[in-house]
């Protein structure tokens, strides 16, 4: 079946819904994914954390993440509203925290006072450095979707690609609520 056919044989809420189920089912494994790696930190290193790591700029990323989710969510509403131009804002204010951030855990990783050789090591860079490749898939998509934006693709009821950004934002957020704890704080 072409992709014509597709598109005629499934309504737009049915694509929609199609589309959702599909977002939650990648979701799900890369949750499975991102559980591993935290439950490999405890294995391997119990709640040992250095005392030298770095708690305020941990704290401060984990603050500029946290913004960027509320960002992405404004930007989402006002697409969906019909308010491009301040979706687009909100957008690029995302893309903007969502860099600081990716700048800030290249910082962190160059003033660790550990290697990757080392059991605590091996657990931080492998989480942070997968949690920052999935940061910087964000970006590309939220400038994806600004784009979109600029070209008028969205339209009140036609909004999903925006939609299912800021879902893939958010769930990227939500996994560094969990590995900030588990990398920063527990000891």
């Amino acid at each position: 079946m072409s992709a014509a056919a597709t598109a005629t044989a499934h309504g737009p809420e049915r694509r929609v819904a199609i589309n959702r189920l599909g977002l939650w089912l990648f979701f799900t494994s890369e949750t499975l994914l991102f559980g591993t790696l935290a439950a490999a930190r405890f294995y391997m290193n119990g709640t040992y954390t250095p005392d030298h790591l770095s708690q305020s700029l941990g704290l401060l990323l984990t603050s500029i993440l946290l913004l960027s989710s509320l960002t992405a969510y404004r930007g989402e509403t006002a697409i969906k509203n019909g308010n491009i131009v301040h979706g687009k804002a909100m957008f690029l204010a995302t893309i903007i925290l969502g860099a600081i951030f990716l700048a800030g855990v290249v910082i962190e990783w160059s003033i660790a006072d550990f290697g990757p050789s080392e059991g605590y090591g091996t657990s931080f860079f492998s989480m942070t450095g997968l949690h920052a490749s999935h940061v910087a898939t964000g970006l590309i998509f939220l400038a994806l979707a600004y784009r979109h934006a600029s070209k008028g693709t969205y339209s009140q009821g036609n909004t999903w690609g925006a939609t299912g950004v800021v879902m893939y934002w958010h769930f990227v957020d939500v996994v560094w609520v969990f590995f900030y704890p588990a990398l920063y704080l527990v000891s």
